[in-house]
């Protein structure tokens, strides 16, 4: 069986595909890498960076494959670990409305439907937001070296902003299943609070990586 790492990197290849066929934005510019050998200044920089965060061995397995573009760049780095999380946001909002959708059609009712329900809708926004952040992270990253102090503040903390928020929107519909008491009986709730947990780490790594980017002096 593929381990929970494999099946997050299948999930936002998928996604990376449907990010750029979407309508043009500066998150959706950034394509799935081509398979390459990154340098092993990239690998050793992404080790200290994932150093950094709550999840270390996720943000090392969920980012490697992402090194050849990001080299040692901060920004780069943020960026990615923006999008992948996007994408599996994405992925899990779609999974979501499916369930919800089901158990309409099949007539379910009670706590849990509700509580998906309100999940479908609490997901969605958090996609929302991790997807500001990531098209703010995208701005930084065209900018370059042109860009002042204040401005790179600025698109942190924006980028801050709207993580945390994400964050609390995923907490939202974990605490909501979990206060049904659905999780432990019900294999749909119990996928559905696995998969937000797995999209609070992302969302917590990525903002950790954000709170590096450098500020010019």
């Amino acid at each position: 069986m593929a381990s929970a790492a494999t099946f997050l990197l299948i999930i936002a290849a998928a996604a990376w595909i449907s990010l750029t066929d979407a309508a043009p934005s500066p998150s959706s510019s950034f394509v799935p890498p081509p398979p390459c050998a990154p340098p092993q200044s990239a690998v050793a920089f992404l080790r200290a960076r994932c150093a950094s965060t709550l999840y270390g061995v996720a943000c090392y397995e969920s980012l490697l494959p992402y090194a050849c573009i990001f080299q040692t760049s901060h920004v780069k780095l943020a960026r990615a670990a923006g999008d992948v999380n996007v994408a599996w946001l994405r992925s899990i909002s779609k999974r979501v409305k499916e369930l919800v959708a089901r158990g309409a059609a099949g007539g379910t009712a009670g706590p849990e439907s509700a509580v998906l329900r309100d999940c479908a809708s609490t997901v969605s926004s958090a996609g929302g937001l991790a997807k500001q952040s990531a098209a703010e992270l995208a701005k930084l990253d065209a900018t370059g070296a042109t860009v002042g102090r204040s401005q790179v503040r600025w698109a942190i903390s924006n980028a801050q902003t709207w993580l945390s928020a994400s964050m609390t929107n995923e907490a939202t519909c974990a605490d909501g299943l979990a206060a049904t008491g659905a999780a432990a009986s019900s294999p749909v709730a119990r996928e559905v609070v696995m998969a937000v947990v797995r999209a609070k780490e992302l969302t917590s790594i990525a903002l950790a990586l954000v709170h590096g980017i450098p500020v010019p002096p």
